[in-house]
């Protein structure tokens, strides 16, 4: 929020004092340069410089008046001036034996000829002047640099200083009332805040505040809204910065500034640190491949500090990652940070919740249905259920209406999930009459199967990410787990398009990337993670690394096992496709009816798809059998 960048104390920008002191370092030995070089001119008295060959030209064409030597060097005099502004007096360096320069004079004419002896006292002055002069020069600029950094409070304009962000209450202005969906989260904190407020009702019975808490989860579920939440409530200084702060090229630095960090947080105290992203420098300590000597000395800084401090005086360490396994175990451990806090994905309740949230100071109609939205967006973070609002904001504006509807709500989510509407692509008929096919044969498989999510959409307009059509599927209510054979079925589904294109076009297309993608991936977590495979039973064959960013899974079984898995899931494949084979050719007349519709319209509701598969199929409408049914109740 915008608010939050309104400093207490202010964040001190070194970047830029660093860059105005090597600046001035700079100019200031530039004009010691120019000041010395200076000097040596005046000594010799001299005023240009020219080669001996040009000299001797001169001396040739009588333009010479008089010659004096001193050391090495040549002070020539000209009889006149060359042009207008040249010099009278020239010199150059010696570049033959005396005597024979003395042959050239005699030829020239030139009768005044002075050989001067080196001044040694005047040399040695000279020398003395530069070095002195030199010398007062940096001695000021030292001084001026130095006074500079005590200002600062730090290494060369604060480089050592900590880049904490103080924030105080009312800057924050965040607190629980606005963060929803993590209500676990908010419980395990709230304790923390209690004891902030109230020490004594702990302390007499003698529980400590806890040193540190980790607010562990994916990426956008608010784990930096809920450390600015906790300050907020407790009425307490609140220094914000990331873990990438401490990171610098010299060897030293980061520990400094962690120092610095914990004195200027102990004269706050009682107040919050929160450090985000802390993976940056709480990685785990590893000497087998190197090390890296500046993170691991301000790891180590780190948590001599975390053990020096004392919880009585309200002191709390709050951390973020995504990215708990690569943290150090001695981070880890209770006595630094007591509380790890899962921030995870939220359920459908708390989706609901967050939308309510983001959507308080947005206006709209009557025809909103934010659990809706809600179902539609399983899996989404908090983040995403923001943008979305957002963007059904900025839709209900371009489309001329002062009130957001749930038809832009729903076309926000597809912006979201699938990109905009990418009008200016234009395909074929040919095209259309592929995707059409491809998209119907998803939506009929589902609709065939028992075990499958019911349909909320299908089109065939291409979208920005990628896709030239999608179906939309909306679940009826929220599940945490997965049958055998809800996952089966969705095999089916996604298997669906390319089964429709090799029945009614006697060939395939490269349409088919993202849905053989899909099915692959869960055909492999059937098999190798969730024990759904009649050869290798209930074998985990299998770990998820980076649990709450990509998921991604590595084996963890040997090559021979690994090859038997790769023919374990194209058998799954195999038959998962034959089956949706089998179920759209049994109803290839549904398929062309439905397929002709969308072709038409290009976009479909879940309850026209449903219409049209009713009819075709001569099931009568749901009200309709109800209604039957009634009537022959009181019949009877």
């Amino acid at each position: 929020m915008d608010q939050n960048q309104n400093q207490n104390n202010g964040p001190r920008n070194d970047g830029p004092k660093n860059k105005q002191s090597l600046l001035v370092i700079l100019i200031c030995i530039i004009i010691s340069l120019v000041m010395v070089n200076l000097l040596g001119r005046m000594s010799k008295g001299m005023t240009s410089e020219v080669e001996y060959s040009e000299f001797i030209e001169m001396l040739d064409k009588g333009e010479v008046e008089s010659v004096s030597l001193k050391a090495d060097t040549l002070t020539v005099t000209l009889k006149k001036q060359k042009k207008m502004g040249s010099p009278t007096t020239i010199y150059t360096t010696l570049m033959e034996d005396s005597s024979e320069l003395v042959k050239r004079l005699e030829k020239a004419g030139v009768e005044k000829f002075n050989r001067e002896k080196q001044d040694v006292v005047s040399e040695v002055l000279y020398t003395l002047l530069s070095m002195v002069v030199s010398v007062v020069v940096m001695v000021t600029l030292m001084s001026f640099l130095f006074r500079r950094m005590n200002k600062n409070g730090g290494m060369m304009g604060g480089v050592g200083k900590s880049k904490a962000k103080a924030y105080v209450q009312k800057e924050t202005g965040i607190t629980f009332k606005d963060v929803a969906g993590q209500d676990e989260a908010k419980e395990s904190l709230q304790e923390v805040v209690d004891f902030l407020h109230n020490p004594v009702k702990y302390t007499t019975i003698g529980a400590k505040l806890p040193k540190g808490a980790l607010l562990v989860g994916p990426p956008g579920t608010g784990k930096t809204l809920l450390a600015k939440a906790v300050a907020g409530e407790a009425h307490v200084p609140f220094f914000s910065l990331s873990g990438s702060d401490f990171v610098e090229m010299f060897v030293g630095v980061g520990a400094s500034r962690v120092r610095d960090l914990f004195e200027e947080a102990k004269k706050n105290a009682p107040c919050i640190i929160f450090i985000d992203e802390v993976d940056a420098i709480g990685k785990s300590r590893d000497a087998r491949y190197g090390g890296n000597d500046e993170r691991e000395q301000t790891l180590n800084q780190l948590l001599a500090e975390m053990d020096g401090f004392d919880t009585s005086k309200g002191l709390l360490i709050l951390a973020a990652t995504n990215r708990p396994e690569v943290l150090d175990p001695a981070l880890l451990r209770p006595g630094r940070f007591d509380r790890r806090v899962i921030v995870d994905r939220p359920d459908l309740k708390g989706r609901v919740n967050i939308l309510k949230v983001h959507a308080k100071n947005v206006a709209l109609d009557e025809s909103v249905d934010l659990e809706g939205i809600a179902l539609a967006t399983s899996g989404a973070v908090g983040s995403d259920l923001a943008n979305m609002i957002n963007e059904a904001a900025i839709l209900a504006v371009k489309n001329g209406r002062k009130a957001v509807s749930q038809k832009d709500l729903l076309e926000a989510v597809e912006v979201v999930l699938v990109g905009k509407e990418k009008k200016d692509r234009i395909l074929s008929q040919e095209e259309r009459k592929i995707v059409s096919y491809h998209e119907v044969g998803h939506a009929l498989v589902s609709a065939l199967q028992k075990d499958s999510e019911p349909v909320q959409k299908i089109t065939i307009v291409p979208r920005t990410m990628g896709a030239l059509g999608y179906v939309m599927h909306v679940p009826e209510e929220e599940k945490f787990l997965n049958t055998r054979k809800e996952l089966e079925a969705m095999l089916v589904g996604y298997l669906g398009g390319r089964a429709a294109e090799e029945l009614v076009f006697d060939t395939v297309t490269t349409g088919a990337a993202n849905d053989i993608e899909q099915a692959t991936k869960v055909a492999r977590a059937m098999i190798t993670q969730y024990g759904m495979s009649d050869r290798f039973g209930l074998m985990g064959l299998a770990e998820t690394q980076s649990q709450y960013l990509d998921g991604r899974t590595v084996l963890n079984c040997g090559d021979a096992t690994a090859t038997e898995i790769d023919h374990e899931v194209m058998k799954l494949l195999k038959k998962s496709y034959d089956e949706a084979k089998r179920l759209l050719s049994e109803n290839r007349e549904v398929m062309d009816k439905i397929a002709g519709f969308l072709i038409q319209k290009e976009t479909i509701t879940g309850k026209e798809f449903m219409k049209i598969f009713r009819e075709a199929k001569g099931i009568k409408e749901p009200e309709i059998q109800d209604a039957i049914e009634q009537k022959n109740e009181i019949v009877e």
